[in-house]
């Protein structure tokens, strides 16, 4: 049947059906190696929706794929049907109750939320304990598939452990309810339902009693036994289990659409003990001795992952950690206390460092208990799946740009107290086969996450990753362990199985899968029936061409373009679907739609370079283009993600290619170009501004392709300009810092630089360098000066204000896709800065700043670009540098509220500006998340009602919550947003609610008789 055809008949049966090639790339993948492409997604509300769906695809013997949040790292995530997506609608909390200790929640509710949901229901008494490092945007439904663990599981143990009921969509499209002792039919009324319900129960008794004796022995062996099916379950002994039973069933047999679970006691007190180590095989050795201090959590991570933190993030990520090479992470709380009898939590820390110092292989050791700094340092072992897979670390030669680990092998389980003889024999087969694996996983559950350095692009690579992967499970078997003890066996493992399991056992296995699904429509592929784990690869075939790109995308990979290398960093982890920690994905949060998170544009754009004609074609992608539409150059995930995509500069370098002479969106002229036509614009600032508070300006706005909604930004009058920036006065070469004077500054709030240079100046000799004030520019591109030598201070006249022309971080051509543009302006303002000294050049616009400190250089490969980014700062980042010198501002208020930029928080960290605040003594209350203007983003057209929903992930609530708070924005795009909102909420006054800089804030109050930009109100 055509794929139009599936997408428009379950459409008239009521179901949201899309199969057009867009979404269809976005749900190809998951989080494993694997790309399989499915005939249509769907997007049920309801579970009778999901029984018309499945009921329909039974009938035209059609696979259906169950997938909540896509983060499935063994391939189980992925089929050639039609995917169903369960995390769109049935993603709430149906009940808690207080009294039992349950909650019922649907298959697509986000782990984190369904814990936040229990304890705020129940008063922060009871939460729902298995929480893998995905849970941020793992759901339920898919923890039951694999049966996921989790950081906690060493005390908790797995998602089996927790379930109560199943509440089961079947193959034929029928509601039943697994429970704790049998089956039934959901609906008492539903007669097919019971009929189903009672034949299959009697089937699943008569494969119990027929292989009671290997049920006894080949299950249930160690703690992390996750491969295969729970069959054990069904023993008389264990009450004929079925809800269990189906846990880790990877959607093979049925669609879990709700479920029952079985919630436990949040601690009252805990701690966090990082103890360092030489090797993971020495921290594997102490976990036994561990173990019976009863601790919730014992986490293993290695260097090179604490090494691409610092790398990515700044070394304040991983702050804390003691000395090391390899590290456990043991979580001690007020259980692990009354185990002992122990006075306090503390107090069993204390005793349990003692032992392991006796022990004598620990090097060091540190005590957290600082809530924000757990949180921190757990950060870094739940992103160690992304970490791992693409490591940073300048200190180690043989990391480059192009090393890239993958998943196939990643979690493994063996007995806790066989894991380091297991690690011994496991680094020994890597070396044989030439592979490095980077290390991390549940320590105290005995389960190791490994990511190595397979070539998955050649057939030389893929045939060493299928040698390494059988010798692997042979070893892991040797050691009593399980292929798999997480993630479920999926694509990456199922075809190992008869090497763990005899083939009665994966007999039995078969036929518990026809028992439930005897079409075989369910999940094909997984655990029974499965493909070689070398088929279906990712980055298997995909063309090998040359995609031509203005940034400097720098590798080391001989077989792929830099390019393709960019954009398959998205290895599919789904850090940008969270609910909370970072910025990313703003669009995402908004719509919660896939299209609109990072990994479902890296996805597109994956198939873009696998499956387009010809690399001209591809650039012209429509899909590509529709995906981007709603990303908002954040440069958040280039953070944020662990892997570090960059999705506002592939964005860019699309958009370069794809409007080559062609017509381009009106905004992109009026906003793209606006540095070209501000400095005449405040000639005319008066008529602008009255024009813009007058019927013309929705009129004005139409015209430039914005939306008339969005309050447009008054142009700071000529008077003002001059007033503020001849303040500048030069000075001589004696000066210790360049001040940057952007457009934005220049144009809309020329009074700002006026407060940086007077803090600057009360520091430090400055130094400005500016456009000449109210020059109209020059429209003839002039050939750029030679920019790779630097030039002999003598030669240079000191810079003041308009002394250095057409200074311009080129952001807007940038955002734009305006490459050619944005690198003419860039070579200019390095020829300029460049003067041979390593003065700081702070950069009042944050946006400006980072720019000038990640573009240029990306831009302008050059070794004179390279020393003009590594002297640029933000002015919040310059703060402590300025306390160094002895200088402080005048009283400061005793709360802000901080709106951070996007890029100040991507490009100098998420700190900066909370820690200059801090640092004034200043309490600060973060406003998290992207303001929702993000530069050209909220003022275009079609924008609007994603821009304004996605200031109300933070932005909107932080204003209301305390309008008479200081609200400090940097950027000057924050500064709109809030302004904005002031003007459009009801919770909030015009006037009263405003954003001031940071260097505002530390200088004296503004001239009451005119606003921000010199316009008399």
């Amino acid at each position: 049947m055509p794929r139009v055809d599936i997408a428009a008949e379950l459409a008239e049966l009521g179901v949201d059906a899309d199969s057009s090639t867009r979404r269809l790339a976005e749900y190809s993948y998951d989080a494993s190696n694997y790309r399989v492409s499915p005939l249509a997604v769907t997007f049920p509300r309801t579970a009778r929706e999901v029984a018309t769906v499945v009921r329909w695809c039974h009938e035209h013997r059609i696979p259906v794929i169950p997938r909540g949040g896509g983060t499935s790292m063994g391939g189980n995530a992925i089929g050639p049907g039609v995917v169903i997506d369960l995390s769109r609608h049935l993603d709430r909390v149906l009940s808690v109750d207080a009294g039992s200790a349950t909650a019922v929640a649907g298959a697509g509710i986000v782990l984190t939320t369904l814990a936040a949901d229990a304890r705020a229901t129940t008063g922060g008494a009871l939460t729902f304990a298995p929480d893998p490092s995905s849970a941020s945007r793992a759901t339920l439904g898919g923890a039951i598939g694999n049966d996921a663990c989790g950081n906690h599981s060493v005390r908790h143990g797995r998602t089996s452990d927790h379930i109560v009921e199943l509440h089961l969509v079947t193959a034929q499209g029928l509601l039943l309810t697994a429970t704790r002792d049998g089956l039934r039919a959901t609906d008492p009324a539903d007669a097919a339902a019971a009929a189903r319900a009672a034949e299959i129960s009697d089937s699943l008794r008569e494969l119990t009693a027929a292989n009671l004796a290997i049920l006894r022995t080949q299950l249930e062996t160690i703690p992390r036994q996750v491969s295969g099916y729970h069959l054990a379950k069904l023993l008389p002994e264990n009450g004929f289990d079925v809800a269990r039973t189906l846990v880790g069933s990877e959607g093979t047999c049925a669609l879990v659409v709700s479920a029952t679970v079985m919630l436990v006691p949040v601690p009252t007190s805990q701690l966090l003990l990082c103890v360092g180590y030489r090797s993971p095989a020495d921290a594997a050795r102490d976990v036994p001795a561990i173990l019976p201090f009863a601790p919730s959590a014992i986490e293993g991570i290695d260097r090179k992952i604490v090494a691409t933190m610092a790398a990515r993030r700044g070394r304040e990520s991983v702050a804390g950690l003691p000395d090391g090479s390899a590290w456990l992470f043991i979580d001690l709380d007020d259980h692990s206390a009354a185990e002992h009898s122990e006075a306090d939590v503390p107090a069993t820390a204390k005793r349990l460092l003692d032992h392991l110092r006796a022990q004598g292989r620990m090097i060091d050791a540190t005590v957290v208990d600082d809530p924000a700094r757990r949180r921190a340092l757990w950060r870094v072992r739940e992103d160690g799946a992304g970490l791992s897979s693409r490591l940073a670390d300048p200190d180690d030669e043989s990391i480059g740009d192009g090393y890239e680990s993958w998943p196939g092998w990643e979690d493994a389980a063996v007995a806790p107290e066989r894991l380091a003889d297991y690690l011994d024999d496991f680094a020994d087969l890597l070396d044989r086969h030439g592979l490095t694996g980077v290390m991390y996983g549940h320590f105290g559950a005995g389960c190791m996450h490994v990511r190595i350095t397979f070539d998955l692009r050649s057939p030389e690579g893929r045939a060493v990753m299928a040698r390494f992967c059988t010798e692997a499970a042979e070893l892991v078997v040797r050691h009593g362990g399980s292929l798999s003890g997480e993630h479920g066996d999926g694509r990456a493992r199922s075809a190992l199985l008869p090497i763990m399991y005899t083939p009665a056992m994966m007999s039995a296995f078969a036929r518990f899968k026809s028992i439930w699904d005897p079409r075989g429509i369910l999940n094909p592929g997984s655990i029974i029936d499965a493909p070689p784990i070398t088929a279906d690869l990712a980055l298997a075939e995909v063309p090998r061409r040359t995609w031509p790109t203005a940034f400097t995308l720098g590798h080391e990979l001989p077989l792929v373009d830099p390019f393709v290398h960019a954009v398959q960093g998205c290895i599919g982890v789904g850090r940008c679907r969270a609910d909370s920690g970072g910025v990313m994905c703003p669009s995402y949060k908004a719509t919660r739609d896939e299209k609109d998170s990072t990994r479902g544009r890296a996805r597109v754009l994956q198939d873009m370079v696998r499956t387009a004609p010809s690399v001209d074609e591809g650039w012209r992608s429509t899909d590509v283009a529709e995906a981007l539409e709603l990303c908002l150059s954040c440069k958040a995930c280039s953070t944020d993600c662990p892997t570090g995509v960059d999705m506002a500069t592939y964005k860019s370098e699309f958009l370069d290619h794809h409007y080559r002479r062609r017509l381009r969106p009106l905004s992109h002229y009026s906003l793209g170009w606006m540095p070209a036509w501000l400095s005449a614009a405040g000639l005319a600032a008066p008529v602008l501004n009255r024009a813009l508070r007058s019927r013309l300006s929705g009129l004005a706005a139409r015209a430039g392709g914005l939306d008339p909604r969005r309050t447009m930004p008054a142009f700071a009058t000529r008077q003002a300009r001059r007033t503020h920036l001849a303040a500048l006065s030069p000075v001589d070469e004696s000066s210790t810092v360049v001040l940057f004077v952007d457009s934005f500054t220049r144009a809309f709030r020329p009074h700002v630089a006026t407060a940086v240079a007077e803090i600057l100046g009360a520091a430090h000799p400055v130094d400005c360098a500016s456009n000449p004030v109210d020059r109209a520019p020059d429209p003839a591109d002039r050939a750029p000066d030679p920019v790779d030598r630097a030039p002999d201070p003598v030669d240079r006249a000191p810079d003041s204000v308009g002394c250095a022309a057409d200074n311009c971080c080129g952001l807007t051509w940038i955002s734009t896709g305006q490459l050619d543009r944005a690198r003419k302006v860039l070579r200019r303002t390095v020829a300029d800065l460049d003067d041979g000294t390593d003065r700081p050049i702070v950069v009042v616009e944050p946006s400006c700043a980072a720019a000038l400190a990640k573009d240029l250089p990306e831009l302008v490969p050059t070794g004179a670009a390279r020393r003009v980014a590594a002297r640029v700062r933000s002015f919040a980042a310059h703060v402590p540098a300025l306390l160094d010198t002895g200088w402080r501002p005048p009283p400061l208020p005793d709360e802000v509220t901080l709106q951070t930029h996007c890029h100040e928080y991507a490009v100098f960290g998420a700190r900066v500006g909370i820690a200059a605040l801090e640092a004034l003594g200043v309490t600060v209350h973060t406003a998290d998340g992207c303001c929702g203007v993000a530069g050209n983003f909220g003022f275009e057209k079609g924008h609007y009602e994603v821009s304004m929903a996605v200031a109300e992930n933070g932005l909107a609530p932080a204003l209301r919550n305390a309008p008479e708070r200081p609200v400090v924005t940097d950027g000057f795009s924050c500064a709109m947003a809030v302004e904005h909102l002031a003007t459009v909420d009801d919770g909030l006054s015009p006037g009263h609610v405003r954003g001031v800089h940071l260097a505002e804030l530390l200088t004296s109050a503004p001239d009451p008789a005119t606003d921000s930009r010199g316009v008399r109100p």
